[in-house]
């Protein structure tokens, strides 16, 4: 691929035409026979077609020690017989399939076997509480949910009726409730054979929940054509090879795990680790090690907490089998980075992107000599810049100048819409570029660097919470009369939800209303989403219209400038 391509300019509002400049990236893609594209078939159909189904492609690591390897035979036979399964209950091509489950393997399964099918799949994050899985599975239309029996008994059974289009429910395992089908039967009795509907490349394939500082979480939409990045961009910024053994540690509910996770690898026709159990550090070290992981793709926040643990933890492990070692999530420190060299022998690349560009725009690859705590530089046919919005107009910034990172519209796996938000979406795109709301600086030798969110976004561990949604399950409390969130520095997590709230008469703060209130937004909510810390006030601050100011509490927070306070209301100085 010619590094100084371009991909074609969309239209402003991002309606994006066919992007010109990644032939060749298409040209390693088989298509379907007889045309059209469509993303299982190129993540394990076109491996099995050229004889490599006997390959392993996916090594499953149980909680309590099991081991199970599925070849890309195993997994295209199993992708088929999910699909027959869907096409046996009637659920017909662009119908909306919700995964939520922990990382087992017919969550695997039911991914490629619904994109074998045409059907779009929404990923849920298994930690998320009832009000965020039903808040998600309304916007998108859900009408098939892929689940555990405690998932379900838990976070979906009591609000299920209140929802129609919800026609299928399928429960991980032998058995099911009343209402739901179990999946083990329906796929040993389903047909191990399944033609690929023809999706086109424009097709709707993936449905990305992100949230906003206000309002209800966005649905982000891609389309089938994105597999072109996701392959592309896996060989180009994370150095996958075939036959390479591969560990992302990210959760499919989250972008990072469905593209990089299950898409990319099995595209690149690696062998994927897949582990079951959250973080360990001994778990962790061990699979390093006995399953002579080469490329290991993971988050800050994991790498701060072995840190943390001191390099005497790794001493006795043999990492010798590691090749490349990258980090997205969140942005990684220089500390980080000289910190993988040491303990591993080989540095962390870090790389940037969004729900919103459905790949990686900007990273550090392997023949690049890396500048600890730099984000990298755009991959090929990627064009990045740094942009300052003054009166309406967009313009870019000098070498050196800190503004926002922006990106010319037109990759392959840039998102089509805003689910249902048409206006919302036209405002990402400006002056012909698209602005992804990060602020970032590029220096002289072209390298990008995270500056900060140009918004109330918290990332904590990895995850994007949006103030509102936390702020609307605080108020559901009947003590709770106002709420704002924001997000404090966490040397671990990155940052972590502090939340301020306003009682109702009657109530009185405490220790005993704060553990309530903690309990009930991890109930709502999910601890990965939940406050850590809850502050008691008076008043909070707002302006003269009504909104609360959560900049000015972060500032007051943190000890940082309070910025204009013209608009703010006199009272709560």
């Amino acid at each position: 691929m010619t590094h100084a391509i371009i991909a074609k300019k969309a239209p402003e509002g991002g309606q994006k035409p066919l992007p010109t400049g990644w032939d060749a990236a298409r040209s390693r893609l088989a298509g379907l026979p007889g045309g059209g594209l469509n993303i299982a078939h190129e993540a394990v159909d076109r491996h099995v077609a050229a004889g490599h189904g006997a390959q392993d492609a996916l090594i499953w690591l149980g909680r309590e020690g099991e081991r199970q390897v599925l070849t890309y035979a195993d997994l295209a036979a199993d992708a088929a017989r999910f699909a027959n399964v869907l096409r046996a209950h009637g659920v017909a091509q662009g119908e909306r399939m919700f995964l939520l489950s922990g990382r087992v393997p017919a969550l695997y399964a039911a991914t490629l076997g619904a994109l074998k099918a045409g059907v779009v799949v929404s990923p849920l994050f298994a930690a998320f509480g009832p009000e965020p899985v039903r808040a998600r599975m309304e916007i998108g239309g859900a009408s098939v949910l892929v689940t555990t029996e405690a998932q379900y008994r838990r976070k979906v059974a009591d609000w299920r009726a209140s929802m129609p289009g919800l026609k299928l429910v399928l429960i991980i395992g032998e058995e099911a409730p009343e209402g739901c089908v179990a999946l083990g039967p329906a796929m040993a009795a389903a047909s191990d054979r399944f033609e690929t509907v023809r999706t086109s490349p424009e097709d709707m394939a993936l449905l990305h929940f992100t949230s906003g500082t206000t309002g209800l979480p966005k649905g982000v939409v891609h389309v089938h054509q994105a597999v072109v990045a996701h392959s592309e961009t896996g060989r180009l910024a994370l150095d996958l090879k075939p036959g390479d053994i591969y560990w992302c540690t990210a959760d499919p509910g989250w972008v990072t795990g469905m593209s990089y996770g299950i898409i990319s690898p099995l595209c690149n026709r690696v062998t994927m680790v897949v582990d079951e159990a959250e973080f360990d550090l001994d778990r962790w070290y061990g699979i390093l090690e006995r399953e002579r992981v080469q490329v290991w793709y993971t988050a800050p926040t994991a790498i701060r907490m072995m840190m943390r643990a001191g390099e005497a933890a790794a001493v006795g492990h043999d990492f010798s089998a590691l090749r490349f070692l990258a980090s997205v999530g969140e942005p990684l420190n220089a500390e980080c980075v000289i910190w993988g060299q040491k303990v591993f022998g080989k540095p962390f690349h870090d790389n940037w992107w969004q729900s919103e560009t459905g790949g990686i725009m900007i990273a550090n690859t392997a023949d690049m000599a890396i500048k600890p705590g730099a984000m990298g530089k755009p991959l090929p046919g990627i064009e990045a810049g740094i942009v300052t919005r003054e009166d309406g107009s967009v313009k870019e910034a000098a070498p050196g100048e800190i503004g926002e990172l922006a990106l010319r519209p037109g990759w392959p796996s840039m998102m089509r819409a805003y689910l249902g938000q048409p206006e919302r979406y036209a405002k990402c795109f400006a002056g012909g570029w698209y602005l992804t709301g990060d602020l970032a600086m590029r220096d002289s030798d072209g390298y990008y660097w995270f500056v900060g969110r140009a918004d109330d976004l918290i990332k904590s561990s990895g995850h994007l919470i949006g103030p509102f949604e936390v702020e609307s399950a605080l108020i559901e409390h009947p003590a709770v009369a106002e709420a704002a969130v924001i997000g404090i520095p966490d040397e671990t997590a990155g940052e972590v939800v502090k939340a301020f709230v306003t009682l109702k008469a009657g109530y009185d703060a405490g220790e005993a209303l704060e553990r309530d209130l903690r309990g009930h937004a991890r109930k709502r909510l999910g601890p990965a989403v939940a406050p850590r810390e809850i502050v008691f006030r008076d008043s909070l601050p707002r302006t003269r219209s009504g909104k609360i100011m959560r900049r000015l509490l972060r500032a007051r927070e943190l000890g940082l400038p309070e910025g204009d306070l013209s608009t703010l209301e006199g009272d709560a100085r």
